[in-house]
């Protein structure tokens, strides 16, 4: 397939707005490609070469990239570094410079698909002695055969910044209606959630049908994507809902899926990220339990004072992330305790059709306590007074709150529902608890934030329509080394317009993709006629405001943009707010 057909589609869905669009673009593109080529248009479009569980990045430096083009088109490397300063974006500096190139090239081979990627691959795939030298005629390679087009999106790729504002959701919208029907969708959602893989996905649905799907299974070594909760008011809910359920330990750490054989371990996050190399104590204490046969756990990795025995504040776990060095000091400095609490395969059978509470049994017997490795505290009961001793056990002990499960639960990957139900220690006031909201704009700052971010936009997740539904400006908790952090820790997200997946009436300075998740603290929830989360659920031509908000300081690192605080969540907790307020005249 010839790679100009392909961005030819990539620039029509990044002139959209609509996701609708966006998705019908998408069923063209998937149906018109060749199905040896299929996976590698949905992983290009993902602006990946493979599964994120894998490790394998592209990732380019910026200079490199820069030095690349001058050689590619013969002009000087400062000539682009003043393109690059002035539109901010890499691949419009590429397809500019390869337009106006004053060297053209003799020949050129008009690109496919198989060449892109297979270049692409090779690059992020390069390492050792003379691997930089290597990267750099691979890219060469590919941007002298390249249409100015072509060029933009290549570079794009290769910095890690696509802009396209495609999400995995669409994609699998886009895979139904082109393989089966818009009423399959819940069957090829499935089978991502279990692979963590669209690109497998669509080489079986392609070859194979629906009944290929059922194919995809659990595997050892590929991360599955995280069951989720969703959140009641009061533990009375909770148990009215559930009737006898198991009561966990909420715990404030890091979600870890441990993969486990008598030969290898690998961690993963809850966004399918290897973290192997970040935990040595977990791993060592994997070790010593001598697994004898392939398993999957889940648990919660939460720091422990190594003097006290007491939990520590995440931070400490989250300073870990993305380093390569120190590791093993901050490990004796500041140890970390995997408390696990679900058992997804054992040995050949996969686990998680089984109920939760044939998964407690199975993890209670092929994981041992041992150093570093503890179970969540558990308790079972339909009683409320023994819930809210249990809950009070739990703070006590330093955790978040509670986790309530239904017993004959399944596990459902990436899924969000009433089987899990989380209980945090702040529901019952006021918003008092934290929300976790995305950033999608931001406004020019003036006076001492003049050069900076005044003010963000930010929104709430609307699972429903997978869009994200502003909900308040936030300009308090800012100090000044995060304010000067702003531009350069956002750029990567910045969009010319409104992003197709962001719903707002506000129309701030800067738009950004909704990438960035923050941890924010407000008052109270109040009725707004401008922010658009939860518009007309509460009144008509109204939404919902978080009021008074507050940065608490916390970049939810750890969060992908869908697992952020939902609309839903917001207007489940208006409610129990007024509620309350009822209650207490």
């Amino acid at each position: 397939m010839q790679f100009a057909r392909v961005v030819e589609v990539y620039d029509r869905i990044e002139a959209t707005t609509k996701r609708l669009e966006m998705t019908n673009l998408l069923v063209g593109l998937l149906r018109a490609t060749p199905p040896a080529d299929l996976d590698e248009v949905v992983y290009l479009t993902q602006g990946r070469i493979h599964p994120d569980y894998m490790g394998i990045e592209l990732g380019l430096a910026e200079k490199m990239v820069i030095r690349v083009l001058a050689y590619a088109t013969g002009l000087e490397e400062e000539r682009i570094e003043t393109m690059w300063r002035d539109k901010g974006d890499l691949g419009l500096v590429a397809e500019e410079a390869i337009a106006s190139r004053r060297q053209k090239p003799l020949e050129s081979t008009p690109l496919t698909v198989a060449k892109v990627y297979d270049n692409l691959d090779a690059i992020a795939r390069e390492s050792g002695e003379g691997s930089q030298d290597r990267k750099i005629r691979l890219l060469s390679d590919l941007l002298s055969n390249a249409t100015p087009r072509e060029a933009k999106y290549i570079v794009r790729m290769v910095v890690g910044k696509m802009r396209l504002g495609v999400a995995d959701m669409t994609i699998i919208d886009a895979l139904a209606t082109t393989f089966a029907t818009k009423a399959d969708r819940d069957r090829v959602e499935r089978a991502y959630n279990v692979s963590s893989d669209l690109g497998e996905v669509a080489r079986v649905i392609a070859a194979k049908g629906l009944k290929g799907l059922d194919e995809v299974r659990l595997k050892l070594f590929r991360p599955i994507r995280a069951m989720l909760a969703e959140r009641l008011e009061t533990l009375e809910e909770i148990v009215q809902r559930m009737g006898k359920a198991a009561l966990e330990y909420k715990y404030d750490g890091l979600r870890v899926q441990a993969h486990i054989s008598p030969s290898k371990i690998q961690l993963f996050s809850r966004h399918l990220e290897d973290i192997t190399g970040q935990f040595p104590e977990i791993l060592e204490g994997l070790r010593k339990l001598s697994v004898d046969r392939e398993t999957i756990v889940e648990g919660e990795a939460v720091p422990v004072d190594a003097n006290t025995g007491e939990f520590l504040p995440f931070q400490e776990v989250s300073r870990r992330r993305g380093r390569k060095t120190d590791v093993e000091r901050m490990a004796k400095e500041f140890p970390v305790t995997l408390f696990t609490f679900d058992c997804l395969l054992r040995g050949e059978e996969d686990l998680t059709p089984r109920p939760y509470s044939e998964r407690r049994k199975a993890l209670e017997t092929v994981i041992n306590v041992s150093e570093g490795i503890r179970h969540s505290t558990v308790r079972v009961t339909d009683d409320v007074k023994e819930a809210e001793r249990f809950f009070d056990e739990a703070l006590q002990a330093g955790c978040e709150g509670l986790m309530a499960k239904a017993l004959d639960s399944p596990y459902e990957a990436g899924a969000r529902g009433y089987q899990w139900i989380k209980f945090k220690k702040e529901y019952s006031a006021a918003l008092s608890d934290t929300i976790d909201l995305v950033v999608v704009g931001a406004f020019a700052g003036r006076g001492k934030r003049a050069g900076s971010y005044g003010a963000l936009l930010m929104a709430a997740y609307d699972e429903a329509s997978d869009v994200f539904r502003t909900t308040c400006k936030l300009g308090t908790g800012f100090d000044d080394e995060t304010l000067r952090q702003f531009p350069e820790k956002l750029k990567a997200a910045r969009r010319e317009r409104r992003p197709a997946r962001v719903d707002s009436k506000i129309e701030p300075d800067i738009w950004f993709n909704p990438e960035v998740v923050l941890e924010v603290r407000g008052a109270e929830l109040t009725v707004s006629p401008v922010h658009t989360a939860a518009w007309d659920a509460i009144r008509s031509g109204a939404g919902l405001a978080v009021r008074f908000p507050r940065f608490t300081g916390r970049w939810r690192e750890d969060k992908g943009p869908e697992d952020a605080t939902t609309v839903k969540e917001l207007l489940e907790m208006y409610r129990g707010q007024l509620k309350r307020t009822k209650g207490s005249h």
